[in-house]
This record gives C-alpha cells, structure tokens and sequence, in this order.
C-alpha cells in the first residue's frame, strides 16, 4: 500500500479550502482517506497552515510520501527541514 500525504479540496466553487490527509494513493483525490492531519486555506493573506506537526513526521517516519505541495506546506509549518 503506497501511503500518501496530500491535499484534499472540500471548498466551494473558486473558494478552495484544503485538508491534508493520509491516503492510500490508489484512492481518488477527494475520496477515502486514513487520517486528517490539519487545513489549508490559500484565500487568506497569508495563506493559512495548520498542520499538526506530531502525526505527520509519525507518518513520515513510517513511510508516507509527501506531494510537492504538502512538502512545502510542512516546511512553512516546521514538521521537516
């Protein structure tokens, strides 16, 4: 099972609102999904990130593979360098 760190979109129509999750990456992007680890919301000034550090270097450690957007996110957040 190839785990994945990724957003999911649950905002309205040009109003995107985020949640980063750990997903099977066989699963539909705004499909099942194993564990909510915080929110992302990119309408703010600055973007708002909330990320609960503590379950996602968990994750990481155990072999989760962030995207290119999440792993950004968690180094804005502080959960990796």
């Amino acid at each position: 099972m190839a785990v994945k760190l990724r957003l999911t979109r649950i905002g309205a129509k040009k109003n995107p609102y985020y949640r980063v999750v750990v997903a099977d990456s066989r699963y539909p992007r705004d499909g099942r999904f194993i564990e909510v680890i915080g929110t992302y919301n990119p309408m703010t000034d600055p973007a708002e990130v909330n990320i609960d550090n503590e379950k996602a270097q968990k994750w990481i450690k155990n072999g989760a593979q962030p995207t290119d957007t999440v792993k950004a996110l968690l180094k804005k957040s502080g959960a990796i360098e």
